[in-house]
């Protein structure tokens, strides 16, 4: 998004991915990951030498991972498939992973969205997608015409609960079972579906996603993958980055005015969720019954 797009400081890009007034989108994003990865290395060889015996802490380091899924069947798009994996969290080639081994502890995963790949090798695409920064991959949010899944708040984000199974899975077999963190996952609402306060605190839908995902992400974890962690975004309505205000992720719900924090519905179940009291619900009133 900084050295791609442009949309984040210092504001980087070059066409056909942005008009920026300075950049290069094809090259500056991989040294930017390089540079990152080296000074993550180091800052663990201080840590460690120096805190963890007295502190006990672990250090890892966290990625945005979205799944993808194969446009059309064919062979093409599943090799797509690999490779928008690849750019997105199989990051190290054997130079950086001699240089990182041993330097991660844990890997977190902040993961929102799925979206099917198309191969652009022998495809026409859309603009972008047929370079080498995409991995000749065209992310879409369509098959024949149908959203893989249901909107949210996010254009690029749809509710795809198995998404978060297989990016699990993905993480498990890549990295040899390293511990994982889902270190984000959250759901904000369509701006037409929250017209009132009482839609904004009746947060059903972010329910219903939170059950998904978890659910999900219990078959991943039966299956093997060693994951110890998982941290709803957010805890309370916050400023989103380029999205703002306008965009409410929280448990909480935020009077922009008075900074009043007020609990949506989502507080109580996610609270009676995490105390074992409650059972997965399935419908609005089964929701109302569990937590009253």
């Amino acid at each position: 998004m900084a050295y791609k797009r442009g949309h984040y400081p210092p504001g980087h890009c070059s066409p056909p991915f942005g008009n920026c007034s300075a950049g290069n989108s094809d090259v500056e994003p991989l040294i930017a990951v390089h540079n990152m990865l080296l000074s993550h290395a180091k800052a663990v060889e201080l840590y460690r030498k120096f805190f963890q015996a007295k502190q006990g802490g672990t250090i890892g380091i966290v990625a945005i991972a979205n799944m993808h899924e194969p446009l059309r069947d064919e062979e093409c798009d599943r090799q797509a498939v690999n490779r928008a994996l690849a750019f997105m969290i199989g990051w190290f080639s054997p130079k950086e992973k001699s240089l990182l081994k041993g330097s991660l502890d844990f890997i977190g995963i902040n993961h929102y969205g799925t979206l099917y790949a198309k191969g652009c090798y022998h495809s026409a695409c859309a603009p972008g997608a047929d370079h080498p920064i995409q991995g000749f991959v065209e992310a879409t949010r369509r098959r024949d015409g149908i959203l893989i899944g249901e909107p949210t708040g996010i254009p690029w984000f749809f509710v795809v609960p198995r998404g978060m199974e297989k990016i699990a899975d993905y993480i498990k077999i890549r990295y040899h079972n390293m511990v994982i963190y889902i270190t984000e996952n959250g759901y904000s609402s369509p701006p037409k579906q929250v017209v009132t306060m009482q839609d904004f605190l009746e947060d059903f839908k972010r329910i219903e996603y939170h059950e998904a995902y978890l659910e999900a992400l219990l078959r991943a974890i039966r299956k093997g993958a060693d994951v110890r962690g998982y941290m709803v975004w957010s805890l309370l309505d916050n400023f989103e980055w380029a999205d703002g205000y306008g965009i409410r992720f929280g448990l909480y719900y935020v009077d922009r005015q008075s900074l009043e924090r007020i609990p949506k519905l989502s507080v109580q179940w996610y609270s009676s969720f995490l105390n074992n009291t409650i059972h997965m619900i399935k419908d609005g009133s089964r929701i109302e019954r569990a937590i009253s």
